[in-house]
């Protein structure tokens, strides 16, 4: 070999060593240093939805997760109303502390970011996770994302105003619902406060790549979900079949910077839904250990 590297070839030795979680070697010969990727855990409060705020939040801070996803009425879930009218932003962040939880989001599908958007700021900012709509039917996937997206300005105004993001959810039937869907979205959005709430559930419905949907979102992605396309408590992690360690993988590719948020719907009764959790916590904890980039 001579003593001079050619460039495409040391390109291609690196895009390798990448894929797979080497540090590359630089021109120079010397070894670089790759950062390894730490993986953060939240949950959403509407898993225990029977129990007071309060409750939810010790639940599952004693799981051992780090972040709360705190939900507004949706299927009649009490818990942000209830932050808003009795502890407000001082009550919930005390609460917070007590529980040694940092806030991650806000699902605001049933009310909208705007009616939560100064509760979340003055709580001390995080994402706000809503839907998106159907669009125009006689419209191209373009011009529907593009007119959405314009008419998410208001929003993404707001979420500056109160240093918060908002995230748009994927979901069956809606705009943004598919692999294309999202590259149009990504595209079109030049707001660093507008990104993407990935929901795997939906996209396995259409068969579609979680990790090839991940890459897509890359730095736009705001929250994810670990949600499997199964009934009952194999929604989760580590009890329905999906192998998530690829989904791990690419997230630690576009080194997503959020928490990833074990997820379902329809909730068993509080100390089953402990355990469930539990066990989709312990397995995420074992893929993310799979991963050369771990963080350990």
């Amino acid at each position: 070999m001579s003593g001079k590297t050619d460039r495409r070839d040391f390109l291609k030795i690196a895009a390798a060593a990448a894929g797979v979680g080497i540090a590359p070697l630089s021109a120079s010969g010397k070894q670089s240093r790759v950062r390894p990727w730490r993986m953060k855990l939240s949950t959403s409060s509407i898993h225990f939805d029977k129990l007071p705020i309060e409750q939810a939040c010790k639940r599952i801070a004693d799981l051992g997760f780090k972040g709360i996803d705190i939900w507004s009425a949706h299927a009649g879930c009490p818990h942000l109303d209830d932050v808003a009218d009795r502890l407000g932003a001082d009550g919930l962040k005390a609460v917070l502390a007590k529980y040694k939880l940092k806030l991650f989001a806000f699902s605001v599908y049933k009310g909208g970011y705007e009616r939560y958007a100064e509760l979340l700021g003055r709580s001390g900012g995080g994402t706000a996770v809503q839907g998106s709509t159907k669009g125009d039917p006689d419209a191209s996937l373009t011009a529907n994302m593009r007119n959405f997206i314009e008419g998410l300005k208001p929003l993404a105004e707001l979420a500056e105003e109160h240093d918060s993001y908002l995230a748009i959810e994927n979901h069956g039937g809606a705009l943004l619902n598919s692999i294309d869907s999202l590259k149009a979205f990504t595209d079109i959005n030049t707001s660093p406060r507008l990104g993407i709430a990935l929901a795997p559930f939906h996209l396995q419905r259409q068969n579609a790549s979680v990790p090839d949907a991940i890459r897509i979102c890359g730095r736009q992605l705001f929250f994810f979900y670990a949600w499997q396309n199964f009934k009952g408590s194999e929604q989760l992690p580590g009890i329905g079949p999906t192998d998530m360690t690829p989904w791990l993988k690419a997230l630690a590719e576009i080194r997503y910077r959020g928490y990833i948020n074990p997820f379902m719907h329809g909730h068993a009764e509080p100390e089953v839904m402990s355990a469930d959790l539990a066990k989709a916590k312990d397995y995420l904890t074992e893929c993310h250990k799979k991963l050369p980039t771990a963080d350990r």
